[in-house]
């Protein structure tokens, strides 16, 4: 059995990790190179950055911190946020990052996901997928940063990004984001059946029972939360050892 990952998340922008809740009330958290050393000394598994207001500013992901969290680190990384290009893709894995995400800009350009997976591999092509349920009980897919409906359903959206080239989805609930009140299990399990490369659960989490959840019964392969990391809530090292005394095979 694969180990599940535990994945702290860090919204970048104007060059410091931030928080909010639903993407909105964005306060100041610190610097990314100094986060990303604290996790990865910690035992956080990957680490994914999102420059959150990049697509919705029509602007190039901001590099400068990219760099510096790969000199600092010796852990997986992925970065995202206004990804529109292969080029893109080759900017940011040559400055140290192991993946790329993308969200807007495969929405708006599906064969971006065919392009990249065909020139770096599935492995590097992270599918990040916002979704806020709808009137008709499933799900719509946001982009430019949760700003913006689409007529896509998440979890066919989630298909076609794995047909395409995908070789990873992450599924963020924009109902529960920063809520602290558990991942959208109903979602995750409706995509983690559909698809069959990793998925992970991000939006919500808040306790340690959570985390459990998202991978018990949501069937997610990794997950991942801000706040509650981020302001100590809770410790890697404990969630760890929570999960391991419950059955979940995680690397401690």
């Amino acid at each position: 059995m694969l180990a599940k990952r535990i994945i702290p998340c860090l919204d970048v922008r104007h060059g410091r990790v931030v928080k909010g809740k639903k993407f909105q009330n964005i306060v100041d958290v610190d610097s990314p190179e100094v986060l990303a050393e604290y996790y990865s000394n910690c035992g956080a598994d990957e680490l994914v950055f999102y420059d959150i207001t990049a697509s919705n500013e029509e602007r190039k992901t901001s590099l400068e911190f990219v760099e510096k969290v790969a000199a600092n680190i010796n852990i997986p990384f992925c970065v995202g946020g206004g990804v529109s290009s292969v080029d893109d893709f080759t900017d940011i894995l040559r400055r140290g990052a192991d993946k790329v995400s993308v969200n807007t800009a495969a929405v708006e350009n599906p064969w971006l996901l065919r392009q990249a997976s065909m020139k770096y591999g599935a492995q590097c092509v992270v599918l990040s997928i916002d979704a806020k349920k709808n009137e008709k009980g499933s799900w719509s897919v946001y982009i430019k940063g949760g700003r913006e409906k689409t007529d896509l359903d998440a979890v066919e959206w989630a298909v076609m990004g794995v047909r395409l080239g995908a070789g990873e989805i992450v599924v963020n609930s924009i109902d529960e984001d920063g809520m602290k009140e558990g991942y959208d299990i109903e979602l995750l399990k409706r995509i983690t059946q559909s698809v069959n490369v990793p998925v992970v659960a991000s939006g919500g989490a808040g306790r340690l029972e959570d985390f459990y959840d998202g991978i018990k019964y949501g069937g997610a392969d990794a997950v991942l939360a801000a706040s509650v990391f981020h302001y100590g809530e809770i410790k890697i090292q404990d969630l760890k050892k929570y999960l391991k005394e419950r059955g979940i095979e995680v690397r401690i």
